[in-house]
């Protein structure tokens, strides 16, 4: 087993993206029922913001949902490491939460922000040290090449 398959299991990839998709259709859920508008104050301005916190949490969780993808993908061997390390299949960029607007919604509300951006700062940093291991483990081989070629 190597060490990026030590630091993501199987068994933790379909955790999260269990996690993931269980946030996913609890945010659908919550902004599709208007239990927003029904538990906070009649403030279109607040309204507006919650559309625009609402696209952030489904882009930040659509981000989460498609890297997982990959990461079993490569896990499984449908894509090789070249094409799981590509830019395009990288976990990507999402737009922070603006906190003194989201500490204005309802408490349901505020737990599905809250939940999200935990889900993707936890990627973030799983993300980061399986970058790092392919940056040390391509380092290790260029030196191993390097003492090949000398013998």
């Amino acid at each position: 087993m190597s060490d990026r398959e030590s630091l993501l299991t199987l068994k933790l990839m379909d955790a999260l993206y269990i996690e993931a998709m269980v946030l996913a259709d609890e945010a659908r859920s919550y902004f599709e029922s208007g239990r927003f508008n029904e538990d906070s104050d009649e403030d279109h301005l607040l309204a507006v913001s919650f559309s625009c916190e609402s696209l952030k949490v489904t882009t930040r969780l659509m981000h989460c949902i498609a890297w997982l993808l990959s990461q079993k993908a490569l896990h499984s061997g449908e894509l090789n490491d070249g094409e799981a390390w590509n830019h395009s299949r990288a976990l990507g960029h999402a737009a922070p939460t603006d906190q003194k607007v989201v500490d204005r919604f309802p408490e349901e509300a505020r737990e599905i922000f809250r939940s999200s951006e935990e889900l993707f700062e936890r990627l973030q940093r799983l993300s980061a040290r399986l970058d790092q291991e392919v940056v040390d483990e391509s380092a290790v081989q260029g030196m191993v090449r390097q003492l090949q070629s000398v013998f």
